[in-house]
């Protein structure tokens, strides 16, 4: 069925309408185009056509779901509902047949792809339980009617596919969503990932019965459409694009990772829903990135699952007791038995191993020796003790091909990519059957592992066997290119993979793979192991990148103590959030045996809050106790952050009892986002600590009386904390005077970050103790705090009688021009002491600048100005630059970034680089500066005259020309850094 606006298109419609309305829609037309600015028709042209000139005419200047659009505006301001009622039900129509294909698509392709026969998946009835499943899936934490945009996590293999597929067979049986939704589109990113380019207008007609996709009226109404997005992980889509990237077109192609990124960051279509599914790392990635509704975690089997699976497998009842409690005993594999086709593998090898007459006690070691087991099963004959020549090489070319897979992130692999890594069409029926590789959910002719995690592993034992110089890909890299991408998370697709890497050098693995392949394996690899973990230890900046629970994990696997000692003492600083049981084990086990570190960042989130039964609890009491020991057997130890983390009674006691050991030297404490279970009073007697000089409360809810009880910590003589974070504490107006106390009485606080609490009302108290010639305050941070007009009055009395403080920051309040006016007005004084500003997102305007440059012509205390998120536009600019060219002015620093500025301003940007003799860095971010103006500034800058050496550019925010030219003119000039440069 053609698309009905092509069967009846806008001239059926507009016959519609008698001679008066015509003219009258020719009437509004012309006002519709004058209001949205849209290209321009000759409106001679219009006046003398006929309704199927029109028709044509609107087609041809715009886009099809734009014409329609002002034709449906227009109808509904002439009154002519029913012609909108009559495309309504015309789309209906096409709904209803959308469904009808949906539900035999479903019925046909999807139940191929679970294994399901089509037959059954008919017969399914759905129970209420399922239907109120699937509702709910939709029901949003946020308040108001915002669209849904609802993120589905879960490990691979657990069922997230499946549950997205039994839904729109729901919907399409018209058991769900009827009212909610006319359109459900399914986009798998495996099989989207292959079309480099597209349109949403393309994948849309891609998913319907025909070559004719009614794209225009099911896009007319995007708050009927729930698009759901399955398996993110595969796309190379990191959603960090810049808001001017993103495309709002739906029928404009572009790369279908932008694609993705403009729909979930609602730049196309933001009344839409959609439901997306991922593995947990690519949901950690990106949730900063996407506005989710709501979360929901997709759990797999739980105990009694699988131990009714080990049960229907071993049938004996005390050979299933065994099985089970040897995996229930191993958190690890615990975890991996929740995906129902890992379960089937752990409860398969440890069956074999019985049958065989082994211990099963000795695979359960690690997850690493239960894969390799079932591995090697899998590839020897039942009776025999080694494989076939044969076997060997099949092996052999499913890691070489699981590394390749890897690199590049595939893990769909055509015939031809096996036959690239040594694997024969003849061996391919064999490696289905051994249930190692099966065939792709989306063709016949590829293939994929049984599970990522087999993949994962093969890869592993790739680099134990070859090196990746020898692997007929390029795009394999290195071992230590493997181990510093997997400690970095750079590739959110590798779970497991360094993990077995370091679990593949156990002497017992290495055993396994000796006698599998027949010869004795280089033990180079775990030297080069070492020498990455010893390039980590003199690499600061890279300590910061590399993920704790990464590292650990790759240790307890290696399970060898005294490389292990080695790997941790070459840590100088380590991060990591620990999310279940298994991570406060494997961290529990490093941390025991730290003694360099000098930095400790950790999340447990509410693993340590929550009421467990009597011997879970012990255990995990004995781990958080080994975690917390790392404080006294690191003797350098002295910063420490916790963040997002709820601690119980217990728990807290014992980090109190850690922190409070003599030998303890911290002198950083950051506790953000937590929450203690306990009486409050005992962490604030922490803080008497006198060797504690910085303490970071932001994010952790604090009451009046947590208030007061810091601030007597902070009154006492004996307390040296010199800096205070406070940030979005949900503080009152009412804490102000508390603090004010502190203000006065305090001789060591010099820096106080009030940012992000509601002070409006308490400023007045606030800023009396400023004024106390016995306050030493020099840094005030207030950004972001509510602050009203009254407020200024305040602040400008600060600033003049304030002879200490140095910095006030005041971003993201209310300031104005008006505002700002009174706080020149001190700032002008030739006495005021302040020597940096911050006034970033303060609705400043041009007009603001002349009382800015007031200062920077009388002000000769202040070296750093932050004006950024303003609208300075290019006239601001001029003051602010004839300004900083005055004698008087000493600012070394500037920030004007995404203040409205283009190229215009570049001349009088360049006369202030050559002019001010202090003036050493400036920001120019997010400003629409064109070629012919940077060449300006790169002039003044090659100026003899000229101090700057720190420009804040973005590289890619140009064109190719323009990027070539900056790159350039950096490497020309070696004093010169353009920030943000990647």
């Amino acid at each position: 069925m053609a698309s009905f606006f092509s069967d009846f298109g806008l001239m059926w419609y507009l016959e519609e309408l008698n001679k008066k309305e015509f003219v009258k829609f020719k009437e509004f037309l012309k006002q519709e185009i004058l209001q949205l600015r849209l290209k321009q028709i000759s409106w001679t042209k219009v006046k003398k056509a006929s309704r199927e000139d029109l028709a044509n005419l609107l087609l041809k200047h715009y886009e099809e779901k734009q014409a329609w659009d002002m034709t449906f505006k227009i109808f509904q301001k002439m009154n002519r509902k029913d012609l909108i009622e009559r495309a309504g039900r015309e789309i209906a129509g096409h709904s209803k047949l959308y469904q009808a294909h949906l539900k035999k698509k479903l019925t046909h392709d999807y139940a191929r792809k679970f294994n399901i026969k089509a037959q059954d998946l008919f017969k399914q009835k759905f129970t209420q339980d399922d239907c109120d499943r699937f509702e709910n899936l939709l029901v949003s934490k946020a308040t108001g009617k915002k669209p849904h945009m609802v993120f589905l996590q879960g490990v691979a293999g657990i069922g997230k596919s499946l549950m997205l597929t039994k839904l729109m067979l729901a919907w399409s049986e018209g058991i769900v969503f009827q009212n909610k939704f006319s359109y459900i589109f399914y986009f798998c990113c495996q099989d989207v990932k292959q079309l480099k380019r597209a349109s949403l207008a393309e994948l849309i007609s891609r998913e319907w019965p025909n070559a004719s996709a009614p794209t225009a009226e099911i896009l007319s109404q995007p708050e009927k459409l729930l698009f759901i997005i399955d398996s993110l992980e595969v796309m190379e889509c990191n959603m960090s694009e810049r808001e001017s990237e993103l495309c709002d077109n739906c029928t404009e192609k572009q790369p279908v990772s932008l694609l993705l990124s403009s729909l979930l960051r609602r730049k196309m279509l933001p009344e839409s829903s959609f439901l997306i599914s991922a593995t947990p790392e690519t949901f950690e990635k990106m949730e900063d990135r996407i506005e989710c509704t709501n979360v929901k975690i997709i759990t797999g089997f739980n105990e009694n699952n699988i131990k009714m699976y080990f049960r229907s497998l071993f049938q004996d009842k005390n050979r299933t007791l065994e099985a089970f409690s040897l995996v229930r005993e191993n958190e690890q594999l615990f975890n991996v038995c929740q995906v129902p086709v890992l379960c089937w593998m752990v409860a398969t090898c440890i069956k074999k191993e019985i049958e065989k007459g082994r211990d099963p006690v000795f695979i359960c070691r690690r997850t690493t020796s239960l894969y390799t087991t079932h591995i090697f099963n899998l590839f020897t004959p039942q009776n025999a003790q080694y494989p076939s020549k044969k076997s060997q090489d099949q092996l052999q070319g499913l890691c070489s091909l699981a590394a390749e897979g890897m690199w590049t992130d595939t893990f769909v692999f055509s015939e031809e990519a096996l036959r690239r890594n040594g694997i024969l069409d003849s061996d391919i029926p064999t490696l289905l059957d051994r249930r190692i590789l099966e065939r792709s959910k989306e063709s016949e002719s590829c293939y994929i592992f049984l599970h990522p995690s087999l993949q994962e592993v093969c890869a592993a034992v790739f680099y134990l066997l070859k090196s990746h110089l020898d692997h007929p890909s390029q795009d394999v890299k290195s071992v230590e290119a493997l181990l510093f991408t997997f400690l970095k998370k750079a590739k959110v697709q590798w779970i497991f993979l360094g993990c077995f890497l370091f679990g593949l050098l156990h002497e017992s693995e290495q055993e396994k793979l000796e006698m599998f392949f027949g010869h004795q394996l280089s033990q180079e690899i775990k030297h080069q192991l070492y020498q990455c973990l010893e390039t980590i230890s003199v690499n600061e900046e890279l300590q910061e990148q590399i993920d704790g629970m990464k590292l650990f994990y790759c240790l307890f696997e290696m399970e060898d103590e005294a490389f292990l000692m080695q790997a941790m003492n070459c840590m100088e600083q380590i991060n990591f959030v620990a999310k279940d049981y298994s991570d406060v084990i494997v961290a529990a086990y490093c941390l025991k045996h730290c003694s360099t570190l000098k930095k400790l960042s950790f999340s447990t989130q509410n693993i340590l809050s929550e009421e467990q039964e009597h011997s879970y609890t012990e255990k995990l009491l004995i781990c958080w106790h080994h975690m917390c020991s790392v404080l006294i057997s690191s003797k350098d130890i002295h910063v420490l952050q916790v963040k997002d983390t709820n601690l119980n009674e217990t728990a807290f006691w014992v980090l109190y009892n850690h922190l409070k050991y003599p030998s303890c030297t911290l002198k950083v404490l950051v506790v953000n986002n937590v929450t203690f279970l306990c009486d409050n009073h005992l962490f604030f007697e922490l803080i008497q600590n006198q060797r504690l000089q910085h303490l970071n409360l932001s994010l952790t809810f604090l009451s009046h009386s947590d208030v007061k009880l810091l601030c007597d910590v902070l009154n006492q003589a004996e307390c040296n904390i010199e800096k205070l974070m406070i940030a979005a504490c949900n503080l009152s107006p009412d804490d102000c005077k508390v603090f004010a106390s502190v203000l006065i009485s305090s001789k060591m606080l010099k820096h106080l970050n009030l940012s992000s609490n509601n002070l409006d009302k308490g400023i007045s108290s606030l800023c009396k103790a400023l004024c106390h010639p016995d306050c030493i305050l020099k840094h005030l941070v207030l950004a972001n705090c509510s602050l009203s007009e009254q407020c200024w009055d305040y602040l400008s009395e600060v600033v003049r009688r304030n002879k200490t403080l140095s910095h006030l920051d005041i971003s993201s309040n209310d300031l104005k021009d008006e505002g700002l006016k009174v706080l020149c007005g001190a700032l002008t004084l030739p006495d005021s002491g302040l020597i940096s500003l911050s006034v970033r997102h303060c609705l400043i305007t041009t007009s603001g600048c002349q009382d800015l440059a007031e200062v920077l012509r009388h002000n000769q205390n202040l070296r750093s100005l932050q004006v950024s998120n303003n609208k300075i536009e290019d006239a601001g600019v001029k003051l602010l630059c004839d300004a900083i060219k005055q004698p008087n002015c000493h600012l070394e620093n500037i920030g004007l970034e995404a203040c409205e500025l283009t190229g215009a301003c570049c001349k009088d940007l360049a006369s202030a680089f050559v002019h001010c003799k202090t003036l050493w860095g400036i920001n120019l971010l997010e400003n629409a500066l064109d070629h012919s103006g940077l060449v300006v500034l790169f002039e003044a800058l090659k100026q003899q005259k000229c101090t700057l050496h720190v420009l804040g550019l973005r590289i890619t925010d140009f064109d190719k020309e323009t990027q070539e030219f900056l790159i350039a003119e950096e490497e020309k000039n070696p004093y010169l850094s353009i920030l943000s440069n990647v």
